[in-house]
């Protein structure tokens, strides 16, 4: 049964970058998604779409996703 979750999430705020790995012939590739989530209602949900004062902690988040998936490359190097 594959595995659903992400295997690393970086969240700053509302923002979230989640990492995916897959596996691949040639070994681990990863895969970022990045979501925002809000309240409606009594009821979370998460949206693409992003506004003017999310976009640097969405960039914070990809930078820190990217350097947790440079680090898991380098690992793999050991």
């Amino acid at each position: 049964m594959p595995n659903n979750r992400p295997v690393h999430e970086v969240r700053f705020g509302a923002v979230r970058a989640a990492v995916w790995a897959n596996e691949t012939k040639t070994g681990v590739m990863h895969n970022v998604t990045v979501s925002r989530l809000y309240k409606d209602g009594d009821q979370w949900k998460d949206s693409s779409n992003f506004g003017r004062d999310d976009l640097l902690p969405l960039a914070k988040a990809l930078d820190h996703a990217h350097t947790w998936i440079c680090q898991q490359r380098e690992g793999e190097g050991s």
